[in-house]
This record gives structure tokens, C-alpha cells and sequence, in this order.
């Protein structure tokens, strides 16, 4: 009679989770590059921390074995498919060939057969036009970088696109706005998976804030710009407003400077611009004071009276509101030294 085989009691190994992330020919490095050091980085700083094993990163491409041209001149040569891309827990889709044509087919299918297993499907940049390919996006909130947002919504009308913010989680499909919003998005996975402490410290060895604030209203050129309408009251009341911006503005004072009555005025300035008159005002004035923030000269209070707000808390409200952070997080990161 053989002899019974030892058996030891205790706890099954957690399995590792395996993050794929789709490289193709063209491809912009930085982004890819983004995801092997967040996910593939030996991580000797996290001895303890971890409840679970690091996470497995395999590169996949619709032929393994070939080598894809990069931009920079060099060529990168995946070794998996994009079988391995459909099996994995996480899918990284860091961009597309073409943000406007259309998305290999066998990638949108990977991508399909990836998400009804329940693998967690994520975008970096113009990756989110996969995403809504593939179907995943239709009727939920995404992101894009802020160049592409308006091609993203007219072929895609389904998905709600919101071109500000720098990620948006819809639990199992998770989007992210430009390049470096990769990094914002992939530490909120981290943060996911294995908690606070250890994102905080893979983002400090990284060097980039364990969270940002704000969104990418706040990376867009903003500066107040002519009006470059064809002469007609409306386009006549908003060139006399940008050069009024310190001083109080009202509808009637604009509806005057148009040389129409009020209710007239806000019909037609509203079904042009799509914003309120007030409203397209408090957008002028926090663009102009952003270069004010970016000097090392003026407090927030200065700057918000000399663009024409009554008072501070109005200016960081509005500011808010606009740029999606606050005017003493964007002179932080924008400042110049004095």
C-alpha cells in the first residue's frame, strides 16, 4: 500500500494578478512606460506591506513576436497575444493606432471577451476610443484627453464624455484623461488593490503626488482670446466686456453695449455661446487671472479684485468651477519662483 502524501494545512497562496496592457505600431512609449513601472517594478519598498503578491505585467500585441516601430526611433517586440491580453484580471489600453479611424477588430474583441470574463478594463489617453469600439463605454461616463474629447463624443454619442477630470471609475471600465493622467489612474488601482499606504509609497518613489487635484481644464491653454466673430451686437458686447473685465459687469450694462434690450440679448448670447452672458464673464476672468497666478506677485485676494471678482470666496468658487481646483493648488503647481 502506497504511502499517504503529506499534506500541509494553512492558507492557499493568493494568486497573482496578472495586468496586460496592448502595444502597437506607432506607439507613443511614455504611456506604456507608465504602466511597466507602476505594475512590473521590482518593488523591494513594499517588503511587508503586501497582503497579496505584486502584480505579473505581460506586453501583448496582435502579433507577439514582431517588432512595433515606436515614436523616438527604437522598436519594442511583445511577447504575448492578445489571447493573453483577453485572460488577464487588468487590460491596459494605453492609445490606439489612429484616434480617427477605426480600432483593429481583433482588439475589440479581446477586449469584449476580457470584460464579460470580469477583467477590469482600463484606457490611458486615446485608449478610451478601444473602450468605446468595443461597446464598454456606451451610457457611462469617460474621458479623454482633452484634444480628442470632441471626436470621442461625435462617434461615439452614447458615451457621456467628460473632458475635464483626470479619471473617471466606473468600477469594472475605468478611463483616463492624457498621458501623464495614466499615472493619476494607475496609483488609484494601486490604491485599489493594496491600500493607501502602499500607493503613497510607489508614488513617492515615482516623485509624483500620491493624488492630483483638479482636472485637465487646468493643463488647457486658457488665456482670454479676441473675439472673432462676424460684427454684430452680441460679438461687439463681448470684445467691450474683455476689455472691461475689472469692472462690475451686468446684463443690462452687455445688453447695452450690444444695443439690444435685455431679454433679446440673453437669447442670442446664450444660443451662440452656449453659456449664460454672467456666466461666459466668470470664465473670462478666471482665464485672465491665471497668468496672475503664475507670477510669484499678488494674493489671491489681489488677483481675484483686479479680474473683476467682488470678493475672493467668489473668485475660488468660479475658479472651482472652471479649472476644477482651487487658485492656490494651480499658482502650486504653475507658479514661478520669485
Amino acid at each position: 500500500m502506497a504511502e499517504p502524501v503529506p499534506v500541509t494545512i494553512g492558507r492557499r497562496p493568493a494568486p497573482v494578478h496578472t495586468v496586460a496592457v496592448y502595444a502597437f505600431a506607432g506607439m507613443a512609449p511614455f504611456e506604456l512606460g507608465v504602466v511597466v513601472e507602476v505594475f512590473a517594478l521590482a518593488r523591494p519598498e513594499l517588503a511587508g506591506l503586501l497582503s497579496a503578491p505584486w502584480y505579473d505585467v505581460r506586453v501583448c500585441a496582435e502579433h507577439p513576436g514582431h517588432p512595433l516601430e515606436a515614436v523616438g526611433g527604437f522598436s519594442l517586440t511583445p511577447r504575448h497575444g492578445l489571447e493573453e491580453l483577453a485572460a488577464a484580471d487588468t487590460v491596459v489600453v494605453v492609445g490606439v493606432p489612429d484616434p480617427y479611424g477605426d480600432v483593429p477588430p481583433a482588439v475589440t474583441a479581446a477586449l469584449r471577451t476580457a470584460h464579460a470574463r470580469g477583467a477590469r478594463v482600463v484606457s490611458i489617453c486615446s485608449g478610451a476610443f478601444a473602450l468605446a469600439a468595443a461597446g464598454l463605454l456606451d451610457g457611462l461616463p469617460a474621458t479623454t484627453h482633452w484634444r480628442y474629447a470632441a471626436e470621442l463624443r461625435r462617434r461615439y454619442p452614447d458615451v457621456r464624455v467628460d473632458p475635464d477630470v483626470l479619471y473617471v471609475d466606473n468600477g469594472q471600465v475605468l478611463t483616463s484623461a492624457g498621458s501623464a493622467a495614466g499615472i493619476d489612474l494607475c496609483l488609484h488601482l494601486v490604491r485599489q488593490d493594496h491600500g493607501a499606504k502602499v500607493a503613497n509609497t510607489v508614488a513617492r518613489r515615482f516623485v509624483v503626488p500620491p493624488h492630483r487635484d483638479g482636472g485637465q481644464a487646468q493643463f488647457i491653454q486658457a488665456a482670454v482670446r479676441p473675439v472673432e466673430e462676424p460684427e454684430d451686437g452680441v460679438a461687439r458686447s463681448m470684445r467691450w466686456a474683455l476689455e472691461q473685465l475689472a469692472r462690475p459687469l451686468t446684463v443690462p450694462l452687455l445688453a447695452r453695449a450690444a444695443g439690444m434690450s435685455d431679454r433679446s440679448y440673453l437669447r442670442h448670447f446664450t444660443a451662440r455661446n452656449g453659456v449664460s452672458p454672467m456666466r461666459w464673464v466668470a470664465i473670462q476672468r478666471v482665464a485672465a487671472s491665471l497668468p496672475l497666478l503664475e507670477s510669484p506677485e499678488g494674493s489671491v485676494e489681489e488677483i481675484a479684485a483686479a479680474v473683476g471678482f467682488e470678493s475672493a470666496a467668489t473668485f475660488r468658487h468660479h475658479f472651482g468651477r472652471t479649472m476644477r481646483t482651487s487658485p492656490t493648488a494651480y499658482r502650486r503647481t504653475f507658479g514661478r519662483a520669485a
